[in-house]
This record gives C-alpha cells, structure tokens and sequence, in this order.
C-alpha cells in the first residue's frame, strides 16, 4: 500500500469513526464546522457574484475596475477551496497524515493565497498598470521552502522560512505605503470627485491582510485560533466585496489625448512657457469658470483639458507652476460657488439644507464636500454658517 493509499484509508476510518461519534460531539466543535462551511459559502457566493454578475449591486452608479474585479473572484475562489485543503486535517487520526495535510494546505497557500492577496492591493492602484512577475518571483522561495520541508522534514528550515516571512511582510507593507501615497498625489491631480477613490481604504485592506497572515503563520491552531481565523475570514471577504464594488475605474486607458493646438505647441523640452501659463489661465477663465463648469459631477483634469483645447499633461504643468492641484482648483471654484449660494439662498430667505447647496456646488458626496471646505475656509461648514448668521 503506497503512502497516498494509506491518507485515503485513513481519511475514511476518520470520517466513519466521527459519524460514529456524531451524538457525542461537543457543541463548540458542532459551531466551528458551522462557522468553517459558513466561511466557504461566503466565498464560493461572492466568487460567483464577481465573475457571473454584471450590474452592480453595491452602487449601480460605479463601475469597478475589470481587472481589480477578476483577480478578486480569484481570490475568493481560492479561498473556498482552502477549506477543502484543509478539511482532511479535522478528520483524519494518524499524527503523520494530519501533518502532511497541513503542509500541504501551507503549501498551497504559498502558491496561489498569499501571491493573490498581494495581486489584489497592487490592482487597487490605478495610477498606472504595475506587473505582476515580481509577486511571482517573491513567493516562488516560500513554496521552493515548503516543498524542501515536505519531503525533508527538516527543522532547519523553519526558521529561514519565518526570517523571508518577516522581510517580506515589512518589505510590503513599505511598498505599499510608499505606492498609495504615489496614488493619493496622483488621485488629486486628475480628479475633483475622490468619493469611493481615497487611498485610505486601501490602507485598510493593507492592514487587514496583514493581521490575516500574522494570526495565520502564528496561531497554535487550537480552537479559538479556528474561530478567529473563520470570523476574520468572513469580514475580509465582505468588506473586499464591498470595496471593490465601489471603487470607480480610473484605468489610463480611459484618458484620450486631444491633438496638439498652438497651446500644446508653445511647449519646449525645458518647460512651459509663460505665455502658454497666460494662454490656459484665460481658457480656464472663459471655458471652466464662465460656463461654470466645476459645478459638473465627476470632472475629471482630462474631461477640462478637452474642453480647453489642450491635454492633461499641460493642465498639469499649469496647476504646478500655480503651486496647486487640479483637485485644489476646482474644489476651490466650488466653496466659492456654495459661499455666493448660500448668501444668495439666505438674502432670499428661501429654504435650504447644506446638503443641497453642497449638490448644486458640484459635490455627489457631502463628506466629500465637507472635508474640502474645511481645508478651504479653515472651519466646518456648520461652524461657519453660524459665524456668517451672526
């Protein structure tokens, strides 16, 4: 009888001898299963949901980035199997079976869970499309480490594989902080509208992947380990589908860059030209601030540029030599706009709401709108509003 011959005969006489039992098994242990198939189930669904789902359901407004969406339904599936991989352990009654099926499971964590989790934050930043050989290459020593280990059972290369551990998580964590704050600046200079687009919720992820991995690789597997993993488990994946969900695609591709006018050709390799500065400081003037364009919803730097005659390159180099961001100056147009407003809605003595002023100011999200009026006017919007009564 090979060795896989006997895992199967000894996965079978566990599960009978467990049917056996079923009447004496504790409650606890009835739950833990419970929570276990819950787990998977949730995985499985919101799997399903990503790839077979077109409309979203979350906010029917957003459409999520594809990519972002794909390698999370991934993800997802990779998580319902993992609780397949692992089942066996629960089951099975000879020492050296249960720890052969728990390598094996840490090894196929090793090459499909961990290299996706870290897939996913990387797709979660849009300012440009970053490759995903290097994830391949810096889990390829865990598996090649666990593979050694499967077949040595060498103790000796536990705490070399804890040592690449530790690195690679610190090695991560200051790349990805490193990279979101890149997407922050890069989010505020193209974009005027950051509700479902700030970087902190990707911080977020960040950590609670990072709190996953630390309980996984130093639990002692007993069973509140199990609860906590299963319980950590199910809020990742409904809060990673919730995420994706409302996260808008800002892909690159997306930007169209309008053919050179006499303001793009004004441009030397050196910089830009005063007189290309004067040239788009009156455009904004005639074509965003007149026509009071700011006030549209999810104005984008390109959206502007295009109706300048310029691309968003330009724009940019303006907003730099202005010491401001595209998000800066429009935000700015429309406190302006909401201040006359307001003045105007109370001289008027008409009825109003801050939330709707804010709408008409050009904010979809009064949080939004909050927060750039504080920058702004330097207090809140309730605070000044009683200032100004006064």
């Amino acid at each position: 009888m090979d060795f896989f011959t006997y895992i199967c005969s000894d996965f079978i006489a566990g599960f009978l001898l467990e049917l056996q039992m079923y009447g004496q098994i504790p409650l606890h242990l009835i739950l833990l299963f419970m929570l276990y198939a819950a787990g998977a189930m949730t995985a499985a669904i919101a799997c399903i949901y990503l790839l077979f789902r077109r409309a979203n359901a979350f906010a029917p407004e957003i459409t999520p980035p594809t990519r972002l969406r794909r390698w999370t339904a991934v993800f997802f599936a990779i998580l319902a199997i993992g609780h397949l991989w692992y089942l066996p352990a629960a089951v099975l009654t000879s020492p050296d079976t249960i720890t052969l099926s728990i390598l094996i499971g840490a090894l196929l964590d090793s090459l499909l869970t961990i290299p996706v989790a870290i897939i996913i934050l990387l797709c979660m930043l849009q300012d440009r499309r970053r490759p995903l050989w290097p994830v391949v290459v810096l889990t390829a020593p865990l598996v090649i480490g666990m593979v050694a280990y499967i077949i040595t059972r060498s103790n000796d290369i536990i705490p070399v594989m804890y040592a690449y551990l530790l690195l690679l998580g610190i090695g991560l964590i200051i790349y990805m902080v490193c990279a979101i704050r890149q997407y922050r600046r890069w989010l505020r200079d193209n974009y005027a509208d950051l509700e479902n687009k700030e970087v902190w919720q990707s911080f977020i992820v960040l950590a609670f992947i990072l709190v996953m991995f630390v309980i996984y690789i130093g639990g002692d597997g007993g069973l509140a380990y199990e609860y906590i993993i299963q319980v950590c488990g199910i809020m990742l994946i409904g809060y990673l589908l919730w995420r994706v969900e409302t996260l808008s695609d800002l892909s690159i591709s997306h930007f169209a860059i309008v053919e050179e006018t006499s303001i793009t050709k004004d441009v030397e390799n050196s910089g830009i030209s005063k007189k290309t500065l004067d040239q788009i400081s009156q455009l904004l003037q005639k074509y965003c601030v007149d026509t009071q364009l700011y006030l549209h919803h999810d104005l984008t730097v390109t959206q502007l540029a295009q109706a300048l005659g310029t691309n968003r390159f330009y724009l940019g180099q303006y907003f730099s030599h202005q010491d401001t961001t595209y998000n800066a100056y429009i935000n700015t147009l429309r406190i302006d706009y909401f201040v006359l407003l307001y003045r105007d809605t109370v001289a008027a003595q008409r009825p109003f709401t801050a939330q709707q002023l804010a709408s008409q100011s050009g904010y979809r999200s009064y949080s939004t709108f909050s927060l750039a009026f504080k920058q702004r006017m330097g207090q809140s919007v309730k605070a000044w509003m009683r200032n100004s009564a006064e």
